[in-house]
């Protein structure tokens, strides 16, 4: 039984899977490509510049180990970059350090899809992992109050994920805006920065569609369950 619901359930997932490959396939891609283009300021001299210009100068700036584990903090207010991002001097590093400049202005904006997503974010970590594994728990011992405990939980997750799209586009917007007006990247340059934020945004979309149709499968066998009885 234990098999047979993960093999059903891959197959059901296998789309969203399919562009999860595609989309990281395209990252890689996208991030090799823009690394081959120079700019007169590195990725952490391009976010400070954002930041400045926005009024955001008490927003710091700091180094982070790891490969693209770049991030807004909203908490402690600080904006972290890898180091080939922080020191980068490339399309791909300015256009990742404006991404996160990106959030640091949805923050201080009072943006209303990422307050809703830093509210949802404990019941996401809790509902990612518990959730899947009472769903699953919840199927093979045909324990229907299990299963739909673990739907309840996992729907945290899901909707955590269905709220951070609009954040992610906004935030990759806002930065394709402002390294024109702010002068980082002339607009004739701006094609592999497109091109890495672009690619950077399927990868959440992918995510998200893994996340939505694992929820229904679920959905599906809880449904199934209740008219049996």
């Amino acid at each position: 039984m234990f098999g047979f619901t993960q093999i059903e359930l891959l197959l059901w997932t296998l789309p969203a899977i399919g562009l999860a490959l595609l989309a990281q396939a395209w990252v890689s891609s996208a991030y090799s490509k823009g690394q081959q283009f120079s700019t007169g300021m590195t990725g952490f001299a391009a976010a400070r510049h954002i930041l400045d210009g926005a009024g955001l100068h008490q927003v710091a700036i700091e180094p982070v180990s790891g490969h693209m584990s770049d991030h807004y903090d909203p908490r402690d207010k600080v904006l972290r970059l890898s180091s080939d991002v922080f020191h980068g001097r490339t399309l791909t590093a300015v256009g990742i350090a404006a991404h996160e400049a990106g959030h640091a202005i949805q923050d201080a904006v009072g943006y209303v899809p990422l307050v809703i997503r830093n509210i949802a974010v404990p019941a996401a970590g809790f509902g990612s992992n518990a959730g899947a594994m009472l769903m699953l728990l919840g199927v093979i011992f045909n324990f229907k109050m299990l299963l739909l405990a673990g739907i309840v939980l996992f729907s945290g997750l899901v909707f955590f994920q269905l709220i951070n799209l609009p954040v992610e586009f906004n935030a990759s917007t806002r930065a394709k805006r402002l390294l024109v007006s702010e002068g980082v990247v002339h607009p004739n340059d701006m094609g592999p920065v497109n091109n890495v934020l672009n690619a950077a945004a399927l990868t959440y979309v992918a995510a998200t569609l893994q996340s939505v149709l694992t929820l229904l499968f679920y959905v599906m066998r809880y449904s199934s369950e209740r008219s049996r009885g």
